[in-house]
C-alpha cells in the first residue's frame, strides 16, 4: 500500500516518543500490505475498526500503544492507498470532535 503524507507518521512519532516504535513497524508493514477489506487489515491489526464520520465516509481507528493513541486513516482499498489523518490521544479520541472535521 501506499502511504500519502508519510512525514504525518514521522512527526507523530516525534511528538509522541512513545509511540514511536508502534508508528515505524506499522509503517513497514502497511508498505508491503495488500489489503482488500477492514477483515484484511484485521489479520494484521485486529483492534481496527471502521468509524463512519459526519461526512457519511468511513475511516479506519487503529489502537496504538493499548489503548493510548489512536491513529486515524482513510483506506482506499482499491487504489491500495492510505490518507493518514489524524493521531490523536485516547482523551482526544474520546471526545469525538474528529468525527465532525472529517
Amino acid at each position: 500500500m501506499r502511504i500519502i503524507k508519510e512525514a504525518f507518521v514521522k512527526d507523530a512519532s516525534i511528538l509522541y516518543p512513545k509511540a514511536a516504535k508502534f508508528l515505524v513497524a506499522w509503517r513497514k508493514i502497511v508498505r508491503l500490505a495488500q489489503w482488500h477489506s477492514l477483515q484484511d487489515v484485521r489479520k494484521t491489526y485486529a483492534s481496527a475498526d471502521a468509524v463512519t464520520v459526519k461526512s457519511k465516509r468511513t475511516v479506519t481507528v487503529f489502537n496504538v500503544c493499548g489503548n493510548d493513541y489512536r491513529l486515524i486513516v482513510a483506506i482506499h482499498y482499491k487504489t491500495q492507498i492510505i490518507y493518514m489523518l489524524r493521531f490523536l490521544t485516547h482523551a482526544e479520541y474520546n471526545k469525538d470532535k474528529w468525527k465532525n472535521e472529517l
